[in-house]
């Protein structure tokens, strides 16, 4: 989630849309499963791609990634952050640390309105990550995630689907 760490990483939108819906942060925390991504080189040869969002006390959030490396019952690798929401973006926006003073740009770029899914990417368009709250999703539900984050200009046929 830090484009900084990355800046050669190819660009799969040029026209990254604002965020499209405010999101309510009681209900956006909790557990999140990866159904695929843009690869990137801090989530290389990452499966049962996992982030866990929970309030902190003092407004911000705190972040824990997680992955299985080189398959779903690989080794486990965890990353820990800390999110601060953008003034102004209706809590759509957020910068996230792993590496104080480091921030990285983090954008809830759609949701359902349930909170059952979300497209996140960031200003770039370089990295785009599709989240579920359920750890496996049927190809049709793939499907539709992958054509909203083409409806947002973003280039799928780069999407990694992540093993779950």
């Amino acid at each position: 989630m830090l484009a900084a760490c990355n800046p050669t990483h190819p660009s799969g939108n040029a026209n990254v849309p604002q965020p499209a819906k405010p999101v309510e942060l009681s209900r956006y925390v909790g557990r999140w499963h990866e159904q695929a991504r843009y690869e990137a080189s801090f989530q290389k040869g990452c499966e049962a791609v996992t982030a866990d969002y929970a309030a902190k006390s003092d407004g911000s959030i705190a972040v824990v990634n997680s992955c299985r490396e080189g398959s779903v019952s690989g080794p486990l690798r965890k990353a820990e952050a800390t999110a601060k929401v953008v003034d102004g973006s209706n809590n759509a926006k957020l910068k996230v640390s792993f590496f104080p003073p480091f921030e990285g740009d983090y954008w809830v770029l759609d949701r359902a309105a349930d909170y059952s899914w979300s497209i996140v990417g960031e200003p770039s368009g370089q990295y785009l990550w599709i989240l579920t709250r359920s750890p496996r999703i049927t190809d049709r539900e793939y499907a539709r995630l992958v054509a909203r984050a083409a409806a947002l200009g973003y280039d799928t046929a780069m999407l990694r689907r992540t093993a779950q």
